[in-house]
């Protein structure tokens, strides 16, 4: 095979790689596209037979037998089809923690992985404007250095922050630094979180990636091992929005209405079990907080606390300083 066979080769299927089933090219286009793009003139009986030796080297192309042929890349020989596409392009677009700005970016790399005519239809329908976001990029540089850390199985270092009632951001405990020994990170509720063993909490513990005020500082310090009992989807699971407490086995009795709601916290492998006619019971082991009783609280009774005594006994006082409140 000559140079020019093998260079046209290569620019008919660089050509099938922006081709798709609505958008299919005949060999009347490919021979134009080949003379205007690279200034190759071939035969029209060439390009068929060079699609076939494409196909037999692999190339997933698809012949539409009409009049003219035409041909197209097969979407699912590519890397990412269309569908897959779309739910990254929406999935970063409602990422909380990526600024609009890099939102806007990540999404114009994403819509290049397609082919030119997929474009429209993957920015079509996208709501991003109005969307809470994070106002500084800070956090890809956390995300960099603890994922670092845990490739190198080593501890940080870092400030952690809150809001003020002027929405100022003050350092916790006057900018003390905590040590940390990071396991994962943990996308939940909308936010990055890293789980691992905290050093001023004597145990596993959680913050959140944005809350931190610069790029953790790497220490040469070996991190203290996970646990061998230690499950992190476990970990996670009994959690409501991350808000780490003591943790308790809780049965829970929940109107059948409220089934989707349960597999959509704790998985279809939840403890349940028929009640009665209209309603089941639910064991799970749950960290115990003012978060997890206003999951409860609003179900509007449709979710009660069955036991243990001293679960029930906190959502009570909970529920009456709310109702207190009020007065």
């Amino acid at each position: 095979m000559d140079n020019d066979s093998k260079l046209r080769l290569l620019y008919i299927g660089k050509m099938l790689q922006d081709t798709d089933e609505a958008h299919p090219l005949t060999n009347a286009e490919m021979m134009q596209l080949l003379e205007e793009k690279y200034g190759m003139t071939t035969h029209r009986t060439t390009i068929p037979s060079d699609i076939e030796l494409l196909i037999k080297s692999g190339m997933e192309i698809e012949i539409i037998k009409s009049k003219p042929k035409k041909y197209y890349l097969n979407d699912y020989a590519r890397t990412f089809t269309l569908p897959e596409l779309k739910m990254l392009v929406d999935a970063v677009a409602s990422f909380k923690f990526i600024t609009k700005k890099k939102s806007d970016e990540l999404i114009e790399k994403i819509v290049t992985l397609g082919t030119p005519s997929s474009v429209p239809s993957l920015k079509r329908n996208l709501w991003s404007e109005g969307r809470i976001k994070q106002e500084n990029e800070r956090i890809y540089f956390n995300i960099e250095a603890v994922n670092q850390a845990i490739n190198e199985g080593k501890k940080i270092s870092f400030q952690y922050f809150q809001y003020d009632v002027k929405k100022e951001q003050r350092l916790k405990h006057d900018g003390t630094p905590y040590k940390f020994s990071p396991y994962a990170l943990v996308w939940n509720g909308d936010y990055y979180y890293m789980v691992g063993y905290s050093e001023k909490h004597d145990g596993i513990g959680n913050f959140r990636i944005d809350r931190i005020a610069k790029a953790p500082h790497i220490l040469d310090e070996d991190a203290i091992p996970m646990p061998e009992d230690f499950d992190i989807a476990e970990y996670t699971n009994g959690m409501l929005r991350m808000y780490n407490s003591e943790r308790c086995d809780v049965e829970l009795i929940c109107d059948n209405s409220v089934m989707d709601a349960i597999i959509d916290k704790f998985g279809t492998n939840a403890n349940t079990y028929a009640y009665d006619m209209t309603s089941f019971k639910l064991e799970a082991n749950v960290a115990v907080n003012h978060v997890f009783f206003s999951w409860i609280f609003g179900f509007g009774g449709k979710v009660k606390i069955k036991g243990p005594e001293n679960v029930l006994e906190e959502y009570k006082d909970m529920v009456q300083k709310v109702f207190a409140s009020l007065q």
